[in-house]
């Protein structure tokens, strides 16, 4: 089932009517290493739920992939594909395993598709997916590359995280605005 305007739009719509993973709030767990094994399933699962729609490419990015930091426990993943125009059939096969689609309306992020995995009412991945050349593709694995390599900006992104999450804990969008600072300083290292 597709995610529609008139289901997650947060403005207009009685929060009653939305379903629970929609307005989780942000909590920041320890480390966990079952992330890495589950993001490698997570990929091949992608892997052969996409090929046939031309995605040739997904990588477990975001918090999760990066070795003792804390994060919010859901994997972050991005997949490559040539053309959105199939957009409607990827859709569905993704529905049958558990994927929401948010339009790009509505995520308001309109150099990506994004969905959101849902099991026992909990979000448990995004998938970022994104057109062959967007350079996002490379900043994700740049970003991620630089934290993996730096213990200490581990550090200071775990701090950020928890003070974010304090701050922000209601607001998923404030939030994620607030590391955009620390993303933007670490691709320019």
């Amino acid at each position: 089932m597709a995610v529609t305007s008139e289901v997650i739009n947060l403005e207009d719509a009685n929060k009653t009517r939305l379903p629970a993973w929609a307005t989780e709030a942000v909590k920041i767990e320890n480390y966990d290493l079952n992330w890495i094994s589950q993001g490698i399933h997570e990929v091949q699962e992608l892997l052969s739920l996409l090929s046939s729609f031309g995605v040739d490419e997904v990588e477990h990015i975001g918090s999760t992939s990066i070795p003792a930091l804390p994060s919010k426990p859901i994997l972050d993943l991005m997949a490559s594909i040539a053309s959105y125009d199939r957009i409607s059939e990827l859709t569905e096969s993704l529905e049958t395993h558990h994927w929401y689609y948010v339009p790009p309306e509505l995520d308001n992020r309109a150099w990506r598709r994004f969905f959101i995995k849902v099991e026992n009412n909990k979000r448990v991945a995004h998938l970022h997916l994104m057109l062959k050349g967007e350079p996002r593709w490379e900043q994700q694995l740049q970003f991620r590359d630089r934290l993996k390599r730096n213990p200490a900006l581990i550090s200071d992104y775990a701090n950020l995280k928890r003070d974010l999450a304090a701050k922000f804990g209601n607001d998923r969008e404030a939030y994620s605005k607030s590391k955009a600072a620390f993303i933007e300083h670490v691709l320019r290292m």
